[in-house]
């Protein structure tokens, strides 16, 4: 195989290459902008305001810093649905219960006697065990939103890349072409 056809073969893979990765950009750049309106439509219909000013001031140091800079705002992106589910609605589960989980404290529901249950001490035990179970489900939901964001933000990086990627692969293709006929210039005025 002379030189300049193994040029045009090499060349011609990289354009098909680059067409490649410019559908693949074009995915992912619509997958990421159909994400990013999935999770912001969906967060913004639970109308969640951000908690600030005396909502912040009972939380540790960690859990304020996490949620000022959301302080007020609608809750409408991954990145304040993980805030709001891990430093407000976790740190209030977190104090109410005594660090305990919805599954330890529903299995001291559970192993309370009709009669304990029955009781006012029962009966807290039974209303901080729907709380938590609700705290749970919310922050799942939130984790939930906050992950498909994620993916989102790389599905957008992953079509920057693609698009670099084809603009490089379509220069060196066309650079590889140029080469090719420029080596069967030289080898035809030999």
């Amino acid at each position: 195989m002379r030189r300049s056809a193994f040029d045009k073969l090499i060349s011609w893979t990289g354009l098909a290459l680059a067409a490649l990765l410019v559908v693949a950009g074009g995915l992912a750049t619509w997958a990421s902008s159909f994400i990013g309106d999935q999770v912001e439509s969906q967060l913004v219909s639970q109308k969640i305001v951000m908690p600030e000013g005396e909502a912040l001031k009972s939380l540790s140091d960690k859990d304020r810093e996490a949620l000022e800079p959301f302080a007020g705002s609608k809750l409408d992106s991954g990145d304040e649905a993980r805030a709001f589910a891990d430093n407000y609605i976790l740190a209030h589960m977190n104090a109410s219960s005594g660090n305990r989980t919805y599954e330890e404290v529903s299995g001291e529901f559970m192993a309370l006697s009709d009669e304990e249950k029955a009781s006012e001490a029962g009966q807290q035990v039974a209303a901080l065990r729907q709380s938590l179970f609700m705290g749970n489900t919310l922050r799942g939901m939130l984790l939930n939103a906050y992950a498909f964001g994620t993916m989102g933000t790389i599905a957008g990086l992953a079509a920057i890349a693609s698009f670099v990627g084809a603009a490089l692969l379509a220069v060196l293709a066309l650079l590889g072409l140029r080469h090719a006929s420029t080596k069967e210039a030289e080898l035809a005025t030999i």
